[in-house]
């Protein structure tokens, strides 16, 4: 399986609920370094998996629409706990959904999957993978 990776992050404001996140039960930030992976068995005609530019510049729109947030306050997370993993679930979504507008360019008609990780420190984060 070939893959290329693109990097960038994102800012965001978020509370939890529940006793099992202590104090991050109140307001705090979180700035997580976002990772999202394209995969394929096979090379497009090119020789690559997607282009880089593209799929840079497609993670950067997807997460334009979190960044400098308070996520409690976005309608379509109303009384969900937008924890790391959740987070990586709503991104990888929209960038597969970008994928088949044909945002990424004909070639990446050919992704088999993505997997998008969430880094909150250097030693923790927490990743979703999904088919294309």
């Amino acid at each position: 399986m070939f893959s290329i990776t693109v990097r960038d992050h994102v800012m965001v404001a978020h509370s939890f609920r529940g006793e099992v996140f202590g104090p991050a039960q109140n307001l705090h930030g979180a700035t997580f370094v976002v990772d999202a992976t394209f995969r394929r068995s096979e090379l497009d005609s090119d020789n690559i998996v997607v282009d880089i530019g593209k799929a840079t510049e497609e993670l950067k729109a997807v997460l334009a629409d979190l960044n400098y947030r308070n996520l409690d306050d976005v309608p379509e997370f109303a009384g969900i706990n937008t924890s790391t993993e959740f987070l990586a679930k709503v991104i990888a979504d929209r960038l597969a959904g970008r994928v088949h507008a044909g945002a990424l360019g004909e070639g990446a008609r050919g992704l088999e999957g993505i997997t998008v990780s969430l880094h909150e420190s250097h030693v923790a984060w927490a990743s979703y993978e999904r088919a294309l």
